[in-house]
């Protein structure tokens, strides 16, 4: 919509667009009032991207426009772009908001340049389109196996031979040829007189008519096809009332007749192709109309498929919506390459720099063993200075304790002397004590931690043989010796057995004979 421009003064009420919001609207109004565009230029700076679009400029003397084509739409282009290369693009026009730039998006291309025989053969045919002679409705179908076919073409070209061959392979049919000149002055008198000859053909009579009519030659220049563009064999064909088939030139010829004929076939062979069917091919479809009676499966999927479609039409057009973000991809895509590249030489630089300031660890292992060396001297030093210092005080200490008793008898000297003597014994005595006293209540602690403090409140403790607990049933197999230790004493027993037998270690009870402790215990 139009706005009023922004008024200089603060405090405007101009609507505000963010970049995104303008881009879209700009996208919109050029989608909207340019859909659908023809477009004659010079090519420049084509370019096949890696993802297979192609993306070029369309030029003329003073302007230039951005083009793409995707890979789908490149993949089937007539014509192959190339620099300098004239061209007429039909397409769309849209934006790329990424660059800011609008754009054309080619569907199909064209070499440009018409000559004066392509402009006449152009009125010609807007003229004989305008009479109606090209209308779908005056077409006639073909008929699905004609009996007869009537060919129109020069009976010493390879086309006849090609028609035939292609016919006796797929269904044989009686083939009637009209000789006539496909090439040159009078050729195109031959032609439509040998089509309006076969529709002058009286059914039932000795000649049979045709039921369909093949108009084939082979390709050539613009100028050896030009009979076949005369306006007297246009309308001749429009004019037939038995079905036509045009077969002029190769896929990529085409004349007036084409228009006009009831079939276009590509080449004189896709003509007796479409002539007739494939004979096997309608046997077996023969015996497949059996197989299809019980093809209920197939018409479901029919039906899902057609739903589908229906949906789908009402789903926007995932291309148009996914161009965009393609072009957008390889944007990043090319940036990306070269962001990588930078970021792979700035790292190669950094390492080389770092590289160059690391020392070998050979010196570094030099230094270090000097530093060792060093340090090992000087505690070597330290510690003989202690030594000497040590050994120096324990002399003076030694000197001091030989004249102790001396002093001891010499006046109050001897009685503190004696007095802090008496303090130390009574000192030591304490912590002898105090550690007995520790060493009871470790032990006592430690005791009752102990499993036999369990025992004593009526558990037994199961061994092995080797005296390693039973802590499970499923350990203790049939037959199996165990001993069960009580809080005052061993019993022998076997695992199943049905007796006891108490070891000799109780002390309460003397150990029973070695007869009576294999009676074992039953559990």
């Amino acid at each position: 919509m139009d706005r009023e421009p922004a008024p200089s003064r603060p405090g405007s009420n101009l609507a505000e667009f963010t970049v995104t919001e303008l881009s879209r609207a700009l996208k919109r109004t050029v989608e909207e009032s340019f859909g659908y565009v023809r477009v004659r230029g010079e090519v420049s700076q084509p370019k096949r991207h890696g993802s297979g679009h192609v993306y070029l400029r369309l030029k003329d003397e003073t302007s230039v426009i951005e083009s793409v084509c995707w890979r789908g739409t490149a993949a089937k282009l007539a014509v192959r772009p190339e620099e300098g290369m004239e061209v007429i693009c039909t397409g769309r026009l849209t934006t790329y908001p990424g660059r800011s730039q609008y754009q054309l998006v080619i569907e199909t291309m064209e070499l440009a340049g018409e000559g004066a025989l392509l402009k006449l053969l152009e009125e010609r045919k807007r003229r004989l389109a305008a009479e109606g002679l090209f209308d779908a409705a005056r077409k006639s179908p073909l008929p699905f196996l004609p009996g007869v076919i009537g060919v129109v073409t020069s009976p010493t070209g390879a086309v006849i031979r090609d028609i035939l061959h292609r016919l006796a392979d797929r269904f044989p049919r009686h083939v009637l040829l009209w000789p006539v000149a496909v090439q040159g002055e009078g050729a195109a008198a031959q032609v439509a007189a040998a089509i309006r000859g076969f529709n002058g053909i009286a059914p039932g009579g000795p000649v049979p008519r045709p039921d369909l009519i093949i108009v084939a030659r082979g390709g050539g220049s613009l100028e050896d096809l030009m009979a076949f563009n005369e306006e007297i064999v246009v309308r001749a064909a429009a004019d037939s009332a038995i079905p036509l088939i045009s077969a002029v030139g190769h896929e990529t010829d085409t004349t007036l007749i084409d228009f006009a004929s009831d079939r276009r076939a590509p080449t004189p062979t896709a003509a007796a192709e479409m002539a007739v069917p494939v004979r096997a091919e309608l046997i077996a479809q023969v015996l497949d109309c059996q197989r299809r009676l019980h093809g209920g499966t197939g018409r479901m999927i029919l039906e899902r498929r057609n739903l589908v479609d229906g949906l789908a039409r009402g789903l926007g057009d995932p291309q148009t919506l996914l161009e965009g973000c393609v072009q957008r991809l390889d944007d990043r895509w090319e940036r990306l390459g070269i962001a990588v590249a930078g970021t792979i030489e700035r790292r190669r630089t950094r390492i080389a720099e770092l590289g160059a300031k690391l020392r070998h660890p050979r010196e570094v292992m030099t230094a270090a063993r000097g530093r060792l060396q060093s340090e090992a001297r000087a505690l070597g030093a330290g510690l003989r200075h202690v030594v000497a210092a040590e050994e120096s005080r324990l002399g003076r200490v030694a000197s001091r304790l030989t004249l102790l008793p001396i002093r001891i008898r010499v006046g109050d000297g001897g009685r503190r002397l004696a007095e802090l003597g008496e303090r130390m014994d009574a000192g030591y005595g304490r912590l002898v004590a105090e550690r007995m006293n520790r060493l009871k209540a470790g032990a006592a602690l430690l005791e009752s931690y102990s499993y036999r403090g369990i025992l004593e409140r009526g558990f037994a403790l199961v061994t092995d043989d080797a005296e390693q607990p039973v802590t499970s049933a499923g350990d203790a197999k049939a037959g199996m010796p165990v001993t069960l230790e009580f809080h005052d004493g061993k019993v022998d027993a076997v695992v199943g057995g049905g007796g006891l037998a108490r070891r000799a270690e109780s002390p309460k009870q003397p150990r029973k004979t070695e007869a009576k402790a294999k009676q074992g215990l039953l559990f």
